[in-house]
């Protein structure tokens, strides 16, 4: 709750008017790891927010460069987010949605280009991960994360 509220009260200062600013559906999908599975592999830090950033620049390049029908951009947008990922060990499943809503998105979300990269996929990410660090370590005997790179 505190992870999704964080980047909810945000957006109110933060792209406001574009779609819901900084909530994409895609970290919603990256709270259920932080907070639900915080050692997992695909939750720690670097897959978390690389994992975002590089699947949201895949995505926006795609819509741009391979254009032709939506679904085609799409899926080719989310099978090179996920290569992407692998090569640089950034895999964060949410980020294939990441990918996916910048081709799928609304024009708003369009117009943003490749700063959709930063807002709302960096930032939003950079906010669950801070909240993460925060509630993840207050219990005795749980660590986040549990590697940093």
């Amino acid at each position: 709750m505190l992870g999704v509220g964080a980047v909810a009260m945000a957006s109110r200062f933060v792209l406001t008017g574009v779609d819901h600013g900084l909530m994409i559906g895609s970290l919603g999908a990256s709270a259920v790891l932080v907070f639900g599975a915080p050692r997992s592999p695909l939750a720690q830090p670097r897959n978390l927010v690389g994992g975002h950033v590089l699947s949201a620049l895949v995505g926006v390049l795609c819509y741009q460069w391979v254009g032709g029908p939506e679904g085609l951009s799409a899926a080719f947008a989310v099978a090179t987010a996920i290569a992407l990922m692998h090569l640089t060990r950034t895999l964060h499943p949410p980020g294939g949605a990441t990918a996916l809503i910048a081709v799928v998105g609304s024009e708003q979300i369009h117009d943003l280009g490749l700063l959709y990269a930063a807002a709302p996929a960096g930032v939003g990410a950079l906010i669950l991960l801070v909240v993460g660090l925060l509630v993840n370590n207050l219990p005795t005997g749980r660590r986040y994360p549990e590697l940093w790179w």
